[in-house]
């Protein structure tokens, strides 16, 4: 049994971007049996953070805030305008979390998702110290706004930087900031790691949140993730955070395209969550 574990679902599930009229979306959620929802900010600009807040409370929900980069926020670019483009949503990312009460910003915003690349070592190491410095700025920005970073290992698809919990355990280390802490994604996971416990163990104090599905993106329970080995993790290093789903719903062809879901992963998006809940209660619990 793991104590004090909230239970979110990622707005994604069913729709983007998430803009004000998403808050429709709310009181199933909270109806479900969920704590939190997890907020991805693609467009800051359709989000009226006010509208948000007031919906949040009337529904007893708790947000937490996660980020997407794409080709335009990717602090690794060689354009250093892109970098400021990148700074300047995540400032509006902060400013959300400091609105909504949220501890910290979530993602993998060390590069943009998607740059997977066979490179000369000299290139990746340019790219790595770039990823490094950049983040180190992120980190004082947090601080500025009382805030941490969580920052996301993908898998192999999705990124040539970050992808395992060593991975991220040494890009933090040489940003050496006590804003820099962890997310751990099942669905990453299950491509990269060789053992999950054992890759929780490595994060250890540093992991803040968790995003779930299976190995194919669908209900959890449904696949192959190790799901006791998960449980034993987070029981070793006793996790107090949350766990969310994450997936995405085929109607969006944009979003579904980008993540590569071709079908149905579930009857209905909203069987997915609730059986999804059911699951990870039974598991965690």
């Amino acid at each position: 049994m793991i104590n004090d574990i909230k239970y979110g679902v990622s707005t994604w599930l069913w729709e983007s971007p998430f803009n004000s009229q998403s808050i429709a979306l709310f009181p199933k959620i909270k109806k479900m049996g969920y704590d939190l929802v997890e907020i991805p900010v693609e467009e800051p600009d359709l989000i009226n953070g006010e509208v948000i807040k007031k919906a949040l409370k009337d529904n007893g929900l708790q947000a937490v805030v996660c980020g997407a980069f794409g080709p335009t926020k990717d602090l690794t670019h060689k354009d250093t305008a892109v970098h400021q483009n990148c700074f300047n949503y995540i400032e509006k990312c902060f400013q959300l979390c400091n609105l909504w009460e949220v501890e910290f910003l979530a993602g993998p915003m060390y590069a943009a998702v998607g740059k997977a690349r066979m490179l000369p070592e000299e290139e990746r190491k340019r790219e790595w110290g770039l990823a490094v410095s950049n983040v180190t700025k992120v980190c004082e920005m947090a601080q500025d706004h009382g805030v941490s970073i969580a920052l996301e290992p993908l898998n192999r698809f999705e990124s040539d930087m970050v992808n395992t919990a060593e991975d991220v355990m040494r890009f933090i280390a040489d940003v050496n900031h006590n804003r820099a802490k962890v997310l751990l994604d099942g669905f990453h996971m299950t491509i990269e790691e060789g053992n999950i416990a054992e890759a929780i163990k490595t994060v250890g104090d540093k992991l803040i949140h968790v995003q779930v599905s299976e190995n194919h993106r669908g209900i959890p329970g449904t696949g192959l993730t190790p799901w006791t080995d998960f449980a034993e993790g987070l029981k070793a290093i006793d996790y107090k955070g949350s766990i969310v789903i994450e997936s995405f719903t085929p109607e969006i062809k944009e979003l579904a395209g980008a993540v590569c879901i071709w079908k149905n992963l579930a009857k209905s998006q909203d069987e997915f969550a609730s059986k999804g809940l059911d699951f990870l209660k039974r598991t965690f619990n």
